[in-house]
């Protein structure tokens, strides 16, 4: 039987990231879950995500992948790439999948743009002991970029705030004494497939290679795609290359 699957989405977003995304899996005969991390269901409110941390979601993925009849293979977007990494390491998986995921401790950025992120939350003031709202303008410019302008709307009126604590770990991660989002030594948790878009600047292929090096994982760079890779045109060869990939892994 075909390992079940979680798909965790990344910072200001929810399971409704994989809405459509989803539907190739589930056509495939494989048992999809798509939760809201902590703190980021409907309504919540800002004060849901304050002082979460990069391992409250770990915690909460490990638990719910441990719950499954047989180790589920972890299908990360952006932030939640990085969540998929940790909770690998505290439960087994049998895959991951990661797209356009972010770093974990160590791999630095590579882009203006990632630079500009990390550096520009430090103007929120204490940023980490609050909760962020989601700033638009910049999902627009970086990763909606390429999303019909009649589908961004729908997404733009979904976003939720996201925990300041979790993007300080993810995004200034060298100012971390606890190394939060360090995946520690030892072999890969589990096989990886690395998936980043050519013209992605929230987190580049150069910085997905170095991610990739760190985790084992295959790396393979999707033509003129940019961040939204569970939405944005083309999202269907992405499910499709994941999914064969995924037939090929576990059959190895």
């Amino acid at each position: 039987m075909a390992a079940p699957v979680i798909m965790i989405h990344g910072a200001f977003c929810g399971g409704w990231t994989f809405d459509a995304f989803r539907r190739p899996f589930e056509a495939a005969g494989r048992k999809v879950l798509t939760p809201d991390l902590r703190g980021h269901g409907a309504g919540e409110g800002l004060q849901a995500v304050v002082g979460l941390s990069m391992l409250d979601y770990a915690h909460d993925i490990a638990d719910l992948a441990a719950g499954q009849d047989e180790p589920p293979v972890l299908v990360g977007h952006s932030m939640g790439g990085l969540v998929a990494m940790l909770a690998a390491r505290r439960t087994p998986v049998a895959g991951l999948v990661l797209l356009a995921p972010s770093p974990p401790w160590g791999v630095a950025g590579w882009s203006v743009e990632e630079g500009v992120t990390a550096f520009g939350l430090h103007l929120l003031g204490p940023f980490w002991a609050q909760a962020v709202t989601p700033d638009r303008g910049i999902m627009l410019r970086y990763s909606l970029d390429r999303v019909p302008p009649g589908a961004r709307r729908p997404i733009l009126e979904q976003l939720s705030a996201e925990s300041g604590r979790a993007l300080w770990e993810t995004l200034n991660w060298w100012l971390d004494p606890m190394m939060t989002t360090s995946l520690g030594a030892g072999p890969p948790a589990a096989p990886a497939l690395l998936l980043v878009g050519e013209k992605d600047v929230v987190h580049p292929p150069a910085t997905a290679r170095l991610t990739a090096e760190r985790v084992g994982a295959e790396h393979r760079i999707l033509p003129g795609m940019s961040h939204w890779l569970p939405g944005e045109p083309g999202w269907e060869d992405v499910a499709g290359q994941s999914l064969a990939w995924l037939e090929t892994s576990q059959a190895a």
